[in-house]
């Protein structure tokens, strides 16, 4: 558990032991959700010590704030959700000079890339896609391809810097897309836990330099269907903008799980082997219970339907996607 987490923990004790001398239903919310934080602290430490390899995450509540981590100031390998990076800097482009996005780029022998992605089966030039839907192709399909196009039209110094500009100046652009010599050099693409999470809490509020309407179509593309072990734990009613990543001893995902009056942020990274996309399944599953046990629930853990309670707490839903 890191030091956030562990002054959070403190503060809602002392908030528990103050509210329970009270009446009412502020003694009933804080001593029992105590209870329930302590046990997904407990799990979430659990489940990352017996992961055969190194783990970092951290969920952050999207109402109050609340933080749970475990490791999340380590650095990890992203595999592909470095990807959110690059979809961030396309669409500040794209604020900053519409029409960006409109550019087109053809598909040929000379930019094609294997791993994932349909792109490195189309014929040698003909086709041509605009930025915004090689987008949609890289984060949908994870399309290798398409990222490196991408790669091509803004820069990695220019993810970096706005990435940087974001405060988070570990989150690093290093390679394209299926180089394994510049892996070996040490030119990974590489996020923490932490920063990852402040990231996808800044999606969830278009808190960002981009237009309105540029937050709101970054949400819609992370929100379109793609299924894996992130997804897997959550029902097919709540949207989740999200996005995975996977290399050879390393995996991770980034996203939002909107439920309707509780959302919240999870990232999961691993390294040095394992199952990592079973510690993830097992991470959401976690905290995805303890959130659905305060989504929709009065002051006494009463479930209640989204139609009675108060306005402001029906727009929450928000949070998770348009």
């Amino acid at each position: 558990m890191g030091s956030t987490r562990r002054l959070a923990t403190l503060v809602l004790a002392a908030a528990s032991l103050a509210a329970a001398a009270l009446p009412g239903p502020l003694a009933a919310q804080d001593t029992h959700r105590a209870i329930l934080v302590d046990k997904l602290d407990a799990e979430l430490a659990r489940l990352a010590q017996a992961f055969h390899g190194v783990a970092g995450l951290q969920a952050v509540d999207l109402v109050s704030g609340e933080t749970f981590s475990v490791d999340a100031d380590l650095v990890f390998p992203q595999g592909s959700a470095i990807k959110i990076p690059l979809l961030l800097e396309l669409f500040r482009r794209e604020t900053e000079s519409p029409g960006f996005l409109a550019q087109r780029r053809a598909i040929t022998d000379a930019v094609r890339t294997g791993g994932s992605g349909v792109l490195q089966h189309l014929g040698d030039g003909g086709t041509e896609m605009s930025l915004e839907d090689l987008a949609v192709f890289m984060i949908v399909y994870s399309d290798n391809t398409a990222t490196n196009l991408l790669v091509d039209a803004v820069g990695m110094d220019a993810v970096n810097a706005f990435m940087a500009e974001l405060g988070a100046p570990r989150t690093l652009f290093q390679r394209k897309m299926i180089r394994p010599d510049a892996s070996v050099r040490g030119e990974e693409n590489l996020s923490t836990p932490a920063e990852a999470a402040a990231l996808m809490v800044r999606i969830a509020g278009c808190d960002l330099p981009l237009s309105a309407p540029a937050c709101a179509r970054v949400k819609e593309i992370l929100t379109l269907p793609k299924g894996g072990a992130f997804r897997d734990p959550v029902p097919s009613s709540v949207p989740v903008a999200w996005k995975p990543g996977g290399v050879e001893g390393v995996a991770t995902a980034w996203g939002i799980v909107g439920l309707p009056d509780r959302p919240y942020v999870l990232t999961v990274m691993t390294n040095y082997g394992g199952d990592g996309d079973a510690l993830i399944r097992a991470v959401q599953s976690a905290v995805y219970d303890y959130f659905s046990r305060l989504d929709r629930s009065t002051d006494y853990g009463v479930r209640v339907p989204l139609r009675v309670l108060p306005e402001s707490r029906r727009q929450r839903s928000g949070g998770g996607s348009e």
